[in-house]
């Protein structure tokens, strides 16, 4: 069995609809066995993330997460996907590492908002101006087609760069104000402290949390986790491993139970917002089956790049 190469060059045959399609039908099949690996030195972090999904395939993802790169001139990740057959155990496709981050991240999060942002959403603020913040721009964009963004960064000059290369964007620097604007909060930064508090928030409104991926990482305060009802990706990879869910429940704020549903629970239609009023928040925490869902969405397209036509969905 060959062996499929697929690069960036790949993006040009994906699209939102069709990568939220196929993690919807992948949370259809038999539960993911997933295993994290994580080591640190410092800020540094080594991730080996593995999954396999009967009757799909299995993949093994490694990822290097350097913050100080940036100073060097670098990208701050690196790292490997590579995508097995299920039935045979053949190495399939080796997929370029940042497009199966870049469209999991943000497919991940443009999932949640389908379910559970009000559907007139039309002023969506993201907190953060690097490479996540300029994709969630565009997977948001493709379903809330009348809305305009928000960006608010740390430094003003990245929320700049971002409305300068985009008429639907707007830079702004007061935090407070912009959050207590918008119908969608979507946070995608690395910070340790959160920066998101609940006491911002209003009736109706979505929270999306990106950025924090590590025990000692934490975007929005206790407030916030307090007033919002609570959806996470997955589970098993949020509730005990990232310190946006750890921290209020060690803490007394939440307790487990207050987790209202993961991915798992889209069939039995729980994963949906109660009412006009609350506020949704959803933590974003990935996971290696959501890399295993993407990756193979997106060797689908490639190998069936000369048929347009075909169903690209996970099956």
């Amino acid at each position: 069995m060959s062996i499929e190469i697929i690069g960036p060059e790949a993006e040009a045959l994906l699209s939102w609809q069709g990568l939220t399609d196929a993690l919807e039908a992948g949370h259809r099949l038999p539960r993911a066995e997933i295993k994290d690996l994580f080591l640190y030195r410092g800020k540094d972090t080594i991730l080996n993330r593995a999954a396999w999904i009967d009757g799909l395939a299995q993949l093994v993802k490694v990822a290097t997460i350097f913050p100080g790169n940036g100073a060097l001139g670098l990208p701050s990740i690196h790292g490997a996907v590579n995508l097995f057959d299920d039935r045979t155990g053949d190495l399939r496709a080796l997929v370029d590492f940042h497009l199966v981050t870049k469209w999991k991240t943000a497919g991940d999060s443009l999932l949640s908002a389908k379910r559970l942002a009000r559907p007139d959403s039309g002023v969506i603020l993201i907190l953060g101006a690097g490479p996540v913040a300029r994709s969630m721009v565009a997977a948001y964009g493709s379903h809330f087609t009348d809305a305009r963004f928000l960006v608010w960064n740390r430094t003003a000059a990245g929320a700049e760069a971002i409305a300068a290369t985009d008429a639907r964007v707007t830079a702004v620097t007061d935090l407070a104000a912009a959050v207590r604007q918008a119908d969608i909060v979507c946070s995608a930064t690395m910070t340790k402290t959160p920066i998101l508090r609940g006491e911002w928030l209003r009736a109706g409104q979505h929270i999306d949390l990106i950025g924090a991926y590590r025990p000692d990482m934490r975007e929005a305060d206790d407030e916030a986790m307090r007033r919002a009802r609570i959806f996470v990706d997955s589970r098993a990879t949020t509730i005990h491993h990232i310190g946006e869910i750890m921290d209020p429940i060690a803490n007394g704020t939440i307790t487990e139970a207050d987790i209202a549903a993961d991915f798992y629970d889209i069939a039995a239609g729980l994963y949906r917002r109660s009412s006009a009023e609350e506020i949704t928040l959803a933590k974003n925490g990935g996971g290696a089956h959501l890399d295993l869902m993407t990756a193979h969405y997106i060797m689908g397209c490639w190998t069936n790049r000369r048929e347009p036509q075909a169903d690209q969905s996970v099956r």
